[in-house]
């Protein structure tokens, strides 16, 4: 089979595609065709070697976020059969209950090889069955930005119909943000340096908008549209960049999930505005695969479907991840193989 192979000294031209071995199930395990990938900002922080779990010497086969056909399960195997079509849950071992150091050590891409690959060989607990409406390529987006939305949305923020979200920027998490709180009632503002993509996230069902590059100092905006309260949950994607703003837009005991640090450092934000208003700032990373099924089940009950923007031949990885890099995406990328 073929795979995609990065190592030091790490960049995007570093990423080969080489010949392995096609592997074969062990008990417990199934053997997946790939069909799609998905990327995610991770992704483009590893094949620059500043993201890894595996020793710095070491080649990584990238991506986490797959989907795929089983071709052969080992002995034991229950949970799927060949023929289904599946998805790749970023932590293999995080089945359910809170995050462990052992479970957050199981991801997809590093330290466990990715799906950027063929030929993929993974513990039976570390897949899960699909909606059948969704495409191979929607299915690819699942796994990390979309669960991510899902558990900030309704795992960890306790929300109601009718609160407050902001989401910032368009990228994968963003956009599956605005769709599942749509869904769910709840009133959202989404962020964004282009009017054009502004638009596209009105069309989805965003209440407000706000330009960041024209009004950079955009938590007036989401105090304005609240009545000078705040919001309820901001999913902070900018990190130190954006830190500050959030802290600003935040009402009194309103929840702030952190889950990427795609605006860089920043410069830091004053903590004595969190303690102000007693709100919560929270680090999320991913969840579990029984987080995923319930997330499936609203997807396939409400009919949503994942916004894949661009696609790519999965030989074609460097220009994907160049495109990620130059935030030309809106929504998710995708790699089909």
């Amino acid at each position: 089979m073929r795979a995609l192979s990065v190592q030091a000294p790490w960049g995007l031209e570093e990423i080969k595609l080489v010949e392995a071995p096609d592997p074969a199930p062990g008990p417990g395990e199934v053997l997946v065709r790939m069909r799609a990938a998905s990327l995610n900002y991770r992704d483009l922080l590893m094949a620059q070697g500043v993201y890894t779990r595996a020793p710095q010497a070491a080649a990584i086969t990238p991506f986490s976020d797959g989907c795929g056909i089983v071709e052969a399960v080992g002995p034991g195997v229950t949970r799927v059969q060949p023929g289904d079509r599946v998805a790749t849950m970023f932590f293999q071992n995080w089945i359910s209950g809170p995050p462990t150091q052992a479970k957050l050590m199981s991801s997809l891409g590093s330290p466990i090889p990715g799906v950027g690959r063929e030929l993929g060989v993974f513990s039976q607990d570390g897949v899960s069955k699909v909606p059948e409406f969704l495409t191979d390529q929607q299915v690819a987006t699942l796994p990390c930005a979309a669960l991510t939305a899902w558990r900030a949305l309704f795992e960890d923020a306790a929300l109601r119909p009718g609160d407050t979200v902001v989401l910032q920027g368009t990228g994968g998490v963003s956009i599956f943000g605005l769709q599942f709180a749509h869904a769910a009632g709840l009133r959202t503002l989404i962020t964004s340096s282009s009017d054009e993509k502004l638009a596209r996230a009105k069309a989805l069902g965003a209440d407000h908008l706000a330009n960041y590059r024209t009004d950079p100092e955009w938590s007036q905006a989401v105090r304005a549209a609240t009545g000078g309260v705040g919001a309820d949950l901001i999913i902070e994607v900018g990190g130190g960049g954006t830190i500050e703003q959030s802290v600003r837009a935040i009402r009194i005991g309103g929840h702030i999930a952190v889950v990427g640090v795609v605006a860089g450092p920043g410069g830091g934000f004053n903590t004595a505005a969190l303690i102000g208003n007693s709100a919560r700032l929270q680090g999320l990373s991913v969840g579990s695969r029984d987080m995923f099924e319930a997330m499936c089940r609203l997807i396939e009950l409400h009919r949503i479907q994942p916004v894949v923007d661009k696609v790519f031949p999965w030989t074609e990885a460097k220009a994907a991840l160049a495109a990620m890099q130059a935030g030309e995406h809106f929504g998710k990328i995708v790699l089909e193989f």
